[in-house]
């Protein structure tokens, strides 16, 4: 996916539709000149509504429509007609959208499957015509209700990549050329830090014609968690994978020191992310001996699974694939 045409945040502007007035009308007729009241009800408003569509991965049809507006409803008439209701206005988004109020921050809707739709904001009730309000002592009412004013609000789409395994490690750790390797997704990569600036997914076959996803996101640094580099667009991406699989290059002067810094970052933003299977890779390593790896499998953690790869020479790519799918399929059946 182009970086240009991926746009993972959006803040739109929303209006849903005030329900029509009520009819205060009286029965007027040739051969009956005192009719009853026969106000019909006022027509309800249209809302405003979120609909998943798996076949958006970006909200780039937002960026330039940011006003958003449902149609009123109509008003009642006579004969007891109701007014019609409103149209209702449906935003298609992609799986994996939150909406928020921009003034609170408050969470109103998470999108998450195809076809699901929450309204985010409701449309005006229609109001009663007079024939609701006739009785014994009061049998030809000349008042009706209005209809429920419209809702208005500043409303913030953001959108969390929906994959299996999401690739985290510091800028240059290798994330984006593993991607090109073991799928056919053709991020941009060049060694420079945040040649990632938009997350790019990848589909990876695995045996029996099975596979699964993968998300190369923006590297992080020492406090994404406070927002710094790309700080919170990296991070809010991998709230959304079932397996992490952190990035180490070799050649750092401490492979341990650098996940535990990953770590922390992802601890800091959300704790619960630590819950997520985990899978270590040391890249670059077909610039190692056998001695020199065996020195750096002592100094690794032991609390995580782990693998030497290279993505140019193609080693160890085919085991990891093997990992991280047991990891997924343990996932699964933990659900």
């Amino acid at each position: 996916m182009g970086n240009s045409n991926f746009v993972d945040y959006v803040k739109i502007f929303c209006r849903s539709g005030k329900g029509g007035a009520g009819s205060r009308s009286m029965r007027r007729e040739k051969y009956v000149p005192k009719g009853g009241p026969d106000g019909g009800d006022g027509g309800r408003g249209g809302h405003i509504i979120l609909r998943g569509n798996q076949q958006f991965w970006t909200l780039l049809h937002l960026k330039y429509h940011k006003h958003i507006f449902a149609e009123h409803g109509q008003a009642g008439s006579s004969a007891l007609k109701s007014g019609a209701n409103g149209k209702d206005e449906i935003i298609e988004v992609p799986l994996g959208t939150i909406a928020r109020i921009a003034e609170t921050n408050e969470i109103i809707a998470e999108i998450t499957e195809d076809g699901q739709e929450v309204i985010i904001l409701e449309g005006g009730k229609g109001g009663l015509g007079n024939n609701h309000f006739k009785s014994s002592t009061n049998q030809t009412p000349r008042y009706a209700q209005p209809g429920i004013p419209s809702i208005e609000m500043w409303i913030i789409l953001e959108l969390k990549v929906l994959a299996d395994v999401g690739l985290v490690g510091f800028p240059n750790a290798g994330k984006s050329t593993l991607l090109s390797v073991i799928s056919a997704a053709k991020p941009k990569i060049a060694d420079y830090e945040f040649t990632t600036l938009r997350p790019n997914l990848g589909i990876v076959s695995y045996r029996d014609n099975q596979s699964f996803v993968v998300a190369d996101i923006p590297g992080i640094i020492e406090g994404a968690a406070e927002g710094k580099g790309l700080g919170h667009r990296f991070l809010r991406h991998i709230e959304r994978n079932s397996v992490l699989l952190f990035m180490v290059p070799s050649d750092c002067k401490s492979i341990k020191k650098q996940y535990a810094i990953l770590l922390d970052e992802l601890k800091r933003y959300n704790p619960e992310l630590l819950d997520k299977q985990r899978v270590l890779a040391i890249t670059k390593s077909d610039l190692l001996d056998d001695e020199l790896t065996q020195l750096i499998k002592k100094e690794l953690p032991k609390d995580i699974t782990h693998i030497f790869i290279s993505s140019v020479a193609h080693k160890g790519l085919n085991n990891l694939k093997d990992i991280l799918w047991q990891k997924l399929q343990s996932f699964d059946f933990d659900i």
